[in-house]
């Protein structure tokens, strides 16, 4: 079952980017996932726009996989000096699909 992690984020203080922009792709790549998208080319289609600077998409293998990313005692300076210059949101979803309607999704 694929996990997949949403990151919508606002910079308030840019420091931290270039940093967490070379090394955290590593991090996620060691515990077995990857980048589908880190972008900042946002255009919402619905609803009030958001202020944001970047939303990265994220695959994973699994939530234990995620949770061992964000556990890793390699990630937490760059998670602290991203936290210390952006607001973000980060949200993790699964791979089903909650009305069980979708035939290549698992029902959820």
């Amino acid at each position: 079952m694929s996990v997949f992690l949403i990151a919508d984020i606002k910079v308030t203080d840019d420091s931290w980017v270039p940093d967490y922009a070379t090394h955290v792709h590593n991090l996620v790549k060691k515990h077995g996932g990857r980048y589908l998208s880190r972008s900042g080319n946002i255009r919402t289609l619905e609803g009030p726009d958001k202020d944001s600077t970047l939303i990265a998409l994220l695959e994973f293998p699994s939530m234990e996989a995620i949770d061992r990313f964000a556990a890793d005692p390699e990630y937490a300076p760059f998670g602290k000096a991203r936290q210390a210059g952006s607001v973000s949101r980060f949200h993790v979803i699964d791979d089903t699909d909650i009305a069980g309607a979708i035939p290549y999704l698992k029902a959820g």
